[in-house]
């Protein structure tokens, strides 16, 4: 049973997706300081750095899984979630600060920066699990829990934007500030500030209506169970075209997300206003992004806006890269070039984020067919598959940028002014052949995912049909695209029996 009947408040969709603030603090910082501190500020080769960043996302993406089976399994009286959520920000808020402010002597090594990435990671789990394990439990409603995940999304965003404008408007406002370690350190805290903030205090403001003990107590652990349920997801066909084409667009964003500090610093040769703006730029592709994919599923479906998203970005973010390369750019640092690049960058943000969420939405029409075949329902199954190739692909895209400034040769804190053209020219060009090749392959198979709209909506209408013909009415939950959790398609729920004892 769910915590809150009929429609959310407004207060309690705002209250409960603020905690994802705190995963969008951690993503930009993994995504674009991350990689230029340790490599232009400490020192530590690029390829180190992108490799101990990619070895701890691996470790995450396959623990995360487990902490969600741990998570299902607690049980307290104040429920299953919330106590995740009261513990695990402290020693989160602790870790961050020291992943910016390393606690060794010299430069990191590998091990020392797997340590810091790993502790981070797995402790931002802890609470980015149990928060978006709540949804389910806190509505049955359809439309609601999409609701929850939309203020989840936006959370995570202005969790990630603010810390960009506080970075570039007080921690590290110029290009020679963004090569000293004083500025990440002070950013380092802020976000820990942030982080333990934004999840504790989702927890409090939702402590009146989840803290109920379970209604059951759960079955033990089981290592076996929790890793079985991930295996069986790949071997559904929707989930393996899934899985391909998500790879390539999720190592793509992993690439430009942590290789856009360095594009941006050496090759638009941007100003100090500039990186202040940029965080706006992003905040209003994220704007657009609301605007057009709902109108874009509609006409077009959830693959070919997929697909279509990812050839657009590339066609629009290849045109000032190009131009650069030929020579017919205007002077890159100057107002003209910057202006221009914004603009392309905006549109080009715009529909990135359009395939990655219309991918990523395909993942709830693989549940309906799973069920089709099997007769389970397997949401967090398919969930954690997503998580888990996302997670790894974004590591590999990490590696692919420390790969790339290896070869290019660009020296750690060198200063903007002092990169010879040539190094530019290379950057420009090994992100733009990597960038269009991982489109070309993304776009092919998220394309030719096999579930349509007229495929999905064929299956709930069967599942309905087979309810009628087992004698049991239809649930308005079930109306709506959903059954109600651990029931068979078609089956007949039990009946209530009285409480005893």
């Amino acid at each position: 049973m769910s915590f809150v009947k009929g429609r959310l408040p407004l207060r309690l969709k705002i209250v409960h997706g603020s905690g994802a603030i705190a995963f969008g603090v951690k993503d930009g910082g993994f995504s674009f300081f991350l990689l230029p501190f340790y490599n232009l500020v400490l020192g530590v080769e690029a390829w180190i750095v992108s490799a101990a960043l990619a070895t701890a996302l691996v470790v995450d993406a396959l623990v995360d899984p487990l902490i969600g089976h741990l998570s299902d399994r607690t049980y307290t009286r104040w429920g299953r979630r919330l106590p995740w959520l009261y513990i695990a920000p402290i020693p989160l808020a602790l870790m961050w600060t020291l992943l910016w402010s390393p606690p060794f002597t010299g430069a990191p090594s590998f091990i020392e920066i797997v340590m810091l990435a790993v502790g981070v990671r797995l402790l931002l789990s802890a609470c980015e699990v149990p928060s978006v394990s709540l949804v389910p439990e806190i509505t049955e409603d359809y439309v609601e829990r999409t609701t929850l995940f939309r203020f989840r999304f936006l959370s995570g965003w202005f969790g990630g934007l603010l810390m960009m404008i506080l970075t570039f408007s007080v921690f590290l406002p110029t290009p020679e500030a963004q090569l000293q370690p004083e500025g990440y350190a002070a950013y380092g805290i802020a976000g820990a500030c942030i982080m333990a903030v934004s999840v504790i205090g989702s927890a409090a403001g939702q402590h009146r209506i989840v803290a109920k003990r379970p209604e059951k107590r759960p079955p033990p652990f089981s290592l076996t169970g929790a890793f079985a349920e991930i295996f069986d997801a790949f071997r559904e066909r929707a989930f393996l075209i899934f899985a391909l084409g998500g790879l390539a667009a999720y190592v793509s964003q992993g690439m430009t997300f942590s290789m856009t500090q360095y594009l941006n610093l050496y090759v638009w040769q941007f100003s100090e206003t500039a990186f202040q703006a940029y965080p706006l730029v992003l905040g209003a592709s994220v704007v657009l992004m609301f605007l057009l994919v709902g109108p874009l599923h509609k006409r077009f479906g959830k693959p070919a806006s997929a697909a279509g998203g990812a050839i657009a970005a590339l066609a629009i973010i290849a045109v000032p890269y190009a131009l650069f390369l030929l020579g017919a750019w205007p002077e890159v640092g100057g107002t003209p070039s910057t202006v221009m690049v914004m603009a392309f960058f905006l549109f080009a943000n715009t529909a990135g984020i359009v395939s990655i969420i219309s991918a990523t939405s395909m993942v709830a029409e693989i549940v309906e067919a799973f069920e089709e075949r099997t007769g389970k329902r397997a949401e967090a199954t398919f969930y954690s598959g997503n998580w888990l190739v996302q997670k790894c692909a974004t590591g590999g895209g990490i590696m692919l940028t420390g790969l790339v400034i290896s070869l290019i040769g660009l020296e750690p804190g060198t200063p903007q002014a002092e990169v010879e053209a040539g190094v530019t020219a290379e950057l420009a060009l090994l992100y733009l052949g990597a960038l269009a090749l991982l489109t070309v392959v993304s776009a092919f198979w998220l394309a030719r995912f096999p579930i349509t709209r007229e495929q999905h909506e064929a299956r709930v209408a069967a599942r309905h049909a087979r309810a009628e013909e087992d004698g049991g009415e239809p649930d308005t939950e079930a109306l709506a695209g959903e059954l109600r959790p651990g029931l068979r398609a078609g089956a007949r729920p039990p009946k209530e029996r009285p409480q005893t004892g």
